[in-house]
């Protein structure tokens, strides 16, 4: 399945294509982003150059029900991801299993929260998995949380599939070849950002971001994409900020002081409180300020949280594919409160893989999965359902799965090679709409 409806292609030659001329404002003394960094350890873009680690298949398959366990956000500062991703992965349980099964097996789905970072929530659903015989866990949401329990995972000969984790540290992370995900990498997403915020002719830009792995390896990112862009150093200025600060006050009148044109903001649930603050002070995206947010806060929750009106004008990226009105419908029947679809795509092609994968080794023990993973998504005859692509696989083919989410094509580190973003913008009610797709590649 190719994307549907992606009128833009933007890649790294893309990006270093655009002449933006930067200029100064008004003769003050300018500091670049590594000057105004507040953490306590400045942010560097994490290598990855490396050869990311392979499972290797066991001696002895094991031919029992595929056990499937999610680690997704019931609660916490990524709660309102929760729900798309729950209902995208039960309908593709619901998809598999109407179709006969994994191994002419039903499959079995044990759900679990995920919480944040400010609990033990993640290690204690895990440890529930991993005692229930869990083949493959599907999550965490958070990067920060997935860091948290790779190891255990991983350690335990465990598929854990991510359907929304970004940030490249998991690109080169020592995971035994058992970690994958169909989010694509923040690399990617700094593309499409700094595309969103150049095509805007932005020649000043600040950037907020929350300090831990997700926030800090996109704000890296972006600040040399929009080098790469042609907007000079002295003329972005990175702020790290702790999320979990009562205030953020301070932050946001280092912005001002910066005078920007525009302001990138890289967080979670915490962003009302920013953007609330950055209008109280006359540079919020309804004060005419060019406002920019990503994965983390773009999202119809953010609305609810702001006063009405306050976001109007404030864009934004995520990982979105146009899944098209009949995978959305489905949705909606799985779970009649939805208001995003965010991530949804994505869980439900890591469902659909796994299961795929198990078909192909003849094995649902989590090793067997992990050395299959890769190849079901590439290289081999075009399908697009679980049923069609095991079909083809029970007369021996190999084949190419392309999911809901588009042509995934995994690289060798477990994760898809090309990225789709949607161009997001909030409308005078606080109500986010898609206003087009971004397509970028590694």
């Amino acid at each position: 399945m190719t994307y549907r409806t992606l009128t833009r292609a933007f890649a790294v030659s893309g990006i270093a294509a655009l002449a933006f001329t930067a200029c100064s404002s008004g003769g003050e003394k300018d500091t670049s982003a590594a000057d105004t960094d507040t953490s306590t350890e400045a942010a560097e873009v994490v290598v990855t150059d490396c050869e990311p680690d392979q499972a290797t298949a066991g001696a002895t398959p094991d031919t029992s029900p595929l056990k499937i366990g999610t680690l997704l956000p019931e609660t916490g500062t990524l709660s309102f991801l929760g729900p798309p991703e729950i209902a995208g992965v039960q309908i593709a349980i619901n998809e598999i299993n109407d179709a006969g099964g994994v191994l002419a097996q039903p499959v079995e789905l044990a759900t679990g929260d995920s919480g944040d970072t400010t609990t033990d929530t993640a290690n204690t659903t895990v440890d529930r998995h991993l005692a229930g015989g869990a083949d493959t866990i599907v999550g965490a949401a958070s990067s920060a949380v997935s860091l948290k329990v790779i190891d255990k995972i991983a350690s335990a000969g465990v598929v854990m599939f991510s359907p929304a984790n970004t940030s490249d540290q998991f690109v080169c992370y020592p995971d035994k070849g058992m970690y994958f995900r169909t989010a694509p990498t923040d690399v990617l997403q700094a593309q499409a950002l700094a595309q969103l915020i150049t095509e805007d002719g932005a020649q000043r830009v600040a950037i907020l971001a929350l300090n831990d792995p997700y926030g800090t390896g996109l704000a890296a990112n972006a600040v040399e994409d929009l080098q790469a862009a042609g907007i000079a150093e002295d003329q972005i200025t990175k702020i790290i900020y702790d999320p979990n600060a009562q205030s953020f006050n301070a932050e946001v009148d280092q912005i001002k002081e910066f005078n920007p044109d525009a302001v990138a903001v890289i967080g979670f649930e915490e962003t009302a409180k920013i953007v609330t603050r950055m209008h109280e002070v006359g540079i919020g995206p309804s004060d005419g300020m060019l406002v920019y947010g990503t994965d983390g806060n773009m999202g119809n929750a953010l609305g609810k949280g702001v006063a009405k009106g306050l976001l109007a004008g404030m864009k934004g990226t995520t990982p979105l594919t146009d899944v098209g009105p009949e995978f959305e419908g489905r949705l909606l029947a799985q779970d009649p409160k939805l208001v995003d679809f965010n991530y949804a795509g994505e869980a439900f092609d890591a469902v659909v893989i796994t299961a795929l994968a198990a078909e192909q080794a003849k094995s649902t023990a989590g090793v067997d999965i992990a050395a299959n993973i890769n190849s079901v998504t590439r290289d081999g005859v075009e399908c697009t359902s679980f049923a069609q692509c095991r079909d083809l696989i029970g007369e021996g083919k190999d084949i190419d799965y392309n999911g809901v989410t588009g042509a995934l094509t995994f690289g060798p580190a477990g994760e898809p090679s090309v990225g789709s973003y949607g161009s997001l913008e909030f409308d005078a009610d606080n109500n986010l709409n898609t206003v087009d797709y971004i397509v970028v590649e590694s």
